[in-house]
Formats: structure tokens, C-alpha cells, sequence
């Protein structure tokens, strides 16, 4: 006699709500079923079971799965998680004796059966042990869009979909950095959720759909929305913003964002709201080049040495009516363009102006990193070109920084048209520290061309230093180490020695 073979397991997916948005494998599989599954709250009702009515049959054998909670309050020793841990393994080996009977069982699930949907913790339970197939389904978030008439995403645009459960400072974060979003499981997270698109300046665009594709479907602009009148089957859209036209109402302003030191791994979520927020970008044209292109964004690239011009132009549309976005390598306000442009707001015509600073990652701190921890005591920050100080200032600087035994972070080291700075810099730097103290040479950090090197004082090569280079000058108290893996750290003791 030969062995029983198990059932099969079907995740379904059923679409947003309408039955006639289900696929044809679909109804396919709840036809051929003989189990039918479905998640229900403890009155019984299954919105999974009315979108398959119609498909069903009166010998199917049917599975309520019903939730012991439904909101996180719950006495059950192991919490609200306990508690929901518990139902999945009880309703997984409900599912798995039918299986184990031959028993084909069809798990049904709203939208599609892997996107926030119960069905998942059945799969995980189940699928190693008995053959499965899940059928996609039109997600709801899908079907929102679609009720809007609104695109969701296009070109090069990032859809961020988040749980409204989330914390209010990271939805907030979330919402201000992302193209479009939607955020699902509103009901009672809804006003944590208007309160973080309000915070990061999505408010306005943000729509409000309930139950789409349903009979009690409603769609409204969210910022009118009745926070008492939202259920669960709601969810707030941040349509496209391809071709949506940006609010030019009210005073302009001008934002100075940092970059941090290259690359869109070292942009804070801040600088990365406000770059998207800006209907103009204005800077250096090789800092402008990081930042994406969108759509009705207006560029304005300029030579690097033009700062107060470009911060006055900035300034100029702004009082326009423009939200203007100054860029800037690593912080703005390190050797950058926050103090052209408040030197320039500062005066007339643009006092009127307002002006934030949005901070980034310098490069010294980037650098350090990519070290180990050479600022972990004191430590002074110094520029060494002499464009807008005589030189008679940075020697004195370094001669007093040096004396006073600081770790040094030494920025704009060397350019073609400034050779000998280093050599005079790593002179004076002898007159006060050992030939042996470590000195960091940290070019094009987080770029394609990095490269880190530890040196001692005495050999410093200003043929190795260029203007993508930033220096790193131990103090007494600094120590070079090779640790047992092979790499080289330095790193200076935040504990000072007695004198």
C-alpha cells in the first residue's frame, strides 16, 4: 500500500476588495480547494471571505483562523507578540492536519499574500514541509493609486511604503527623504502619521484612501480627513512628483545643505529632504553633479571660487518667492558656503531673507573614521590654503596649535597652484612633535578613488598631498597600531597624562 501523499498549500492572493479584481489563478485555486482559510476578528465577519464568496462552494471545509486580539493590549503572559505567536502556531497545525489528510488548502489573503499580510506567518510554518504556491494578488497600495488617477512612481523615483505603527521620528525622517510613499495600518495611527507628513513637509500633497476598490470606498485630500472617521483599511499616498506642481506661495528661503564627503551614503535624511524639497539648486557644478536630477527642478552650477556671487544669486531668488538649496561638500559650515551666504544675508538687500544651515559629514570626521579614532581627544581644525589669509596666520595657527599639543585636521593641504604649504607645514609641525607621530592621508573619502594612509610626521610627501586630501596629525598621545587582523588603526587616548 503505498504512502499517503500531503496536500498542497495555496497562499492566495484576493486583490484590494473588489471581487472582480481577482486573477483568474485565483479562482482557479479556490475552485479546485478543499480547504478554504481565512483570518477573522473575534465577530466573525472576513472581508478575505466576502471578496472569494462567490467562489465558494458549500462542501469546501472552512478554516476561520480568528485573532485572539486585535489592538497590543492583551493579558496574555508573553504580551501582544505572545499572544499573536501562539495563534499562528495553533492555526498552522489546524492547516497542517488537513495536509497531512491529502487535503489541498487554500489560505486566503487580502492584496497580495506577501505584502503585510497574515497569510506570511502560515508560509513560514508550513512551506518547508509541504509543497506551496502562492498566488500574487493587486496590492492595495496598487489600488489606491489607481483610484487617485495619480502615478505613483516614475523615471528614476523611489516608492518608500511604510506601517503607520512606526515611531513618529522615523516616519518623519522617512516621508521627508523619499520621492512617494504610502503608508498603510492607519486607524488609530493616523494622527502620529498627519503629524509626521505635516513635519517633513508632505502635507500638502498627501491623499487619503480608504477602502479602495470597495462599496464604501472614499478618497480625499488627508490634510481634510476627520481623524475620528479612519479604519484600518485606510492608507495615505504621496503621488509622483513628476510633473506636480511645486508650491510657490509664500516667502522664499535659502537652505545650505551639507553633502558630507561624497556620495549618497554619507547624505544626512535632512540634507535629503531638503534637496527634494528646493525648486532651485545653486553650487559648485562638481557638488551639483551629486545631487539627482528631478523633474522641475531648477540647476544653477557655478566655478568654485565665486562663492559670495553665488551666495547673492541664491539670496536674489529667494526674494523671489524660491526655495532655493545652496549645496556644499562635507558641512556647510567648515571652510564652505554657510558663511558666504550669511555674510551676504547679513547685509541689504537680504536681511529680510531667511536662511538655515543644514548640517553634513566633514571630511575630518570621515576620515578619522576611516582611521580608527585620531580625534578622540582635542583637536584643532585648520585650513592651509592661503587664498583668503595670509600665510603668516596659518604658521602662527600651527605653531600655537602644535604647542599646545593637539591633534591637527589640516584641510585644503595643496592645490596645482599651492606646492609648498605642506613642506613648510610639516617644518613647523617638527619644531613641536616626534618624527614619528602619525599622520593620516585621507584622499577622496567614500569616493571611488579613497585611499588611507598612515605615515609618520618625518616622512610626509607633499607629492602625495593634492586638494582632495585631508591630514590628520597625531598629538604626543596619538598611537599608530597593527592590530591581529593585518590592519593599521590610530587612534588617541581620550585620557591625558598627568604633567
Amino acid at each position: 500500500m503505498s504512502e499517503q501523499q500531503t496536500g498542497r498549500l495555496y497562499g492566495v492572493g484576493l486583490g484590494p476588495g473588489d471581487p472582480s479584481l481577482m486573477t483568474v489563478r485565483a479562482v482557479e485555486v479556490i475552485a479546485e480547494a478543499d480547504v478554504i482559510a481565512y483570518h477573522s476578528a473575534r465577530h466573525g465577519r472576513s472581508i478575505a471571505r466576502s471578496i472569494a464568496e462567490r467562489h465558494l462552494r458549500p462542501d469546501h471545509i472552512e478554516e476561520r483562523l480568528v485573532y485572539p486580539v486585535t489592538t497590543e493590549t492583551t493579558d496574555h503572559p508573553g504580551g501582544y507578540r505572545g499572544a499573536m505567536d501562539e495563534f499562528y502556531a495553533e492555526a498552522a497545525t489546524r492547516l497542517a492536519a488537513h495536509l497531512d489528510a491529502g487535503r489541498t488548502v487554500a489560505v486566503l489573503a487580502e492584496g497580495d499574500p506577501l505584502f503585510y499580510g497574515s497569510y506570511m506567518h502560515m508560509h513560514k510554518r508550513l512551506a518547508d514541509r509541504y509543497p506551496t504556491e502562492v498566488i500574487p494578488g493587486v496590492t492595495s497600495v496598487s489600488a489606491a493609486a489607481a483610484r487617485l488617477g495619480a502615478p505613483l512612481v516614475e523615471g528614476e523615483e523611489v516608492l518608500t511604503v511604510l506601517p503607520g505603527t512606526l515611531p513618529e521620528e522615523e516616519l518623519t525622517a522617512r516621508l521627508a527623504t523619499t520621492d512617494a510613499a504610502a503608508v498603510m495600518k492607519l486607524g488609530r495611527t493616523f494622527p502620529t502619521v498627519r503629524r509626521a507628513l505635516e513635519r517633513s513637509g508632505r502635507l500638502a500633497d498627501a491623499r487619503y484612501v480608504e477602502r479602495a476598490t470597495m462599496d464604501a470606498e472614499r478618497t480625499a485630500p488627508l490634510a481634510d480627513v476627520d481623524p475620528e472617521s479612519v479604519p484600518y483599511f485606510s492608507m495615505a499616498v504621496l503621488p509622483s512628483r513628476v510633473d506636480a506642481p511645486r508650491d510657490v506661495s509664500g516667502p522664499g528661503e535659502v537652505v545650505v545643505v551639507g553633502l558630507g564627503p561624497a556620495g549618497p551614503l554619507w547624505l544626512t535624511p535632512e540634507a535629503r529632504a531638503e534637496l527634494a524639497a528646493a525648486q532651485d539648486l545653486v553650487g559648485y557644478s562638481t557638488y551639483l553633479d551629486r545631487v539627482p536630477v528631478r523633474p522641475g527642478q531648477r540647476r544653477h552650477a557655478s566655478d568654485n571660487k565665486v562663492e559670495s556671487v553665488r551666495a547673492e544669486f541664491a539670496l536674489d531668488l529667494a526674494r523671489r518667492g524660491r526655495r532655493v538649496a545652496v549645496v556644499s561638500s562635507g558641512d556647510p559650515g567648515v571652510f564652505a558656503m554657510a558663511t558666504a551666504v550669511l555674510e551676504a544675508a547679513s547685509e541689504d538687500p537680504y536681511r529680510e531673507v531667511p536662511v538655515r544651515i543644514v548640517p553634513g559629514m566633514t571630511a575630518a570626521h570621515a576620515a578619522a573614521a576611516r582611521a580608527g579614532a585620531p580625534l578622540g581627544h582635542d583637536y584643532a581644525v585648520i585650513s592651509l590654503s592661503d587664498r583668503l589669509k595670509p600665510w603668516e596666520v596659518i604658521a602662527e595657527r600651527l605653531r600655537a596649535a602644535a604647542a599646545a599639543d593637539l591633534v591637527l585636521a589640516l584641510y585644503n593641504p595643496g592645490s596645482r597652484s599651492r606646492v609648498w604649504q605642506v613642506g613648510k607645514a610639516r617644518e613647523l609641525l617638527l619644531e613641536h612633535r616626534a618624527p614619528d607621530t602619525p599622520v593620516v592621508l585621507g584622499r577622496d573619502i567614500g569616493g571611488p578613488g579613497e585611499r588611507v594612509r598612515i605615515v609618520r610626521l618625518a616622512d610626509l610627501d607633499p607629492a602625495d598631498v593634492d586638494m582632495r586630501t585631508i591630514l590628520l596629525v597625531g598629538s604626543s598621545q596619538t598611537r599608530a597600531v597593527r592590530r591581529g587582523d593585518g590592519t593599521d588603526v590610530v587612534w588617541t587616548p581620550r585620557r591625558y597624562p598627568e604633567a
